[in-house]
């Protein structure tokens, strides 16, 4: 009668052999259109992710930024258009293949349970557990370990694993569901909205997070309609309006005036 140690998590998409050395993005999406009805909401957008790089992904509310991420990530299926993985092409008929295919999202909700302790969040839906026997049982101290762990790794420390979520501030909690995804090897982490409604020293974390999962191997896709922040961490802007790409620009092309005013589309590229 021995005993084990089990998570519950997806096959893990293995990269495709020197997919890292030749420059081959991790996401490429071609030709991305989505129809709701007689409803264009996206129209034949192309949104490459690179490795190891920060992609701020912007746009007024209703641009279609959502809805982009949403194909992506499998709660939508385009209507037309390609997303390829690693070079590969690739179906997402949903969240869970997403996740499998190394795609993490830190929602605005964050999907964190205010109860529930920072190792009970951290592993949630993936809990490791012990058995002997025909018996089971959660294996806390060992998950405790893991997260408390996980989350030094990439400069964040806490007080307590058993520390309640709900009483965490806002930038506490983005820092948890950074952690998370990163140590169930995510490959590509979408940050959605990661700075709303935080105070400024909150805000500097989150951004100091990203940079650091970034720095540890990790792409991003950071959305928000704060162009301040996005600056500040982001190595690319995606700019969408109405639907459509407007264009992809480097650090050195355009300033924070310019990527207002292509989001509000007062200038033209």
């Amino acid at each position: 009668m021995g005993m084990d140690s089990r998570i519950g998590t997806d096959l893990i998409f293995s990269p495709a052999a020197g997919a890292a050395e030749s420059g081959i993005p991790v996401v490429r999406m071609e030709g991305i259109t989505k129809r709701f009805g007689t409803i264009t909401a996206l129209s034949h957008v192309d949104f490459v992710v690179n490795r190891q790089e920060v992609v701020g992904l912007l746009g007024d509310n209703g641009a279609g930024k959502s809805t982009l991420i949403k194909v992506l990530t499998g709660v939508y299926p385009p209507s037309a258009g390609k997303i390829y993985i690693d070079g590969k092409l690739v179906a997402i008929p949903s969240p869970r293949v997403a996740r499998a295919l190394g795609i993490e999202t830190c929602y605005q909700d964050l999907a964190l349970v205010p109860l529930m302790s920072i190792t009970r969040n951290f592993f949630l839906g993936r809990e490791l557990t012990r058995r002997l026997g025909p018996f089971s049982w959660l294996d806390i101290a060992e998950m405790d370990r893991r997260s408390r762990e996980a989350l030094r790794d990439i400069g964040i420390h806490i007080r307590s694993p058993r520390e309640k979520v709900g009483k965490l501030s806002g930038g506490e909690r983005q820092s948890i569901a950074i952690g998370r995804a990163r140590h169930f090897g995510a490959r590509l982490l979408i940050l959605d909205e990661p700075t709303s409604a935080l105070s400024v020293g909150e805000t500097h974390k989150v951004l100091t997070y990203t940079l650091n999962a970034k720095e540890r191997g990790l792409s991003v896709i950071f959305i928000t309609h704060n162009v301040g922040h996005v600056c500040a961490v982001a190595d690319r802007y995606v700019i969408i309006r109405r639907g459509e790409m407007v264009g992809s620009y480097s650090r050195a092309e355009v300033n924070e005036k310019d990527i207002a005013d292509l989001i509000t589309g007062e200038r033209v590229c």
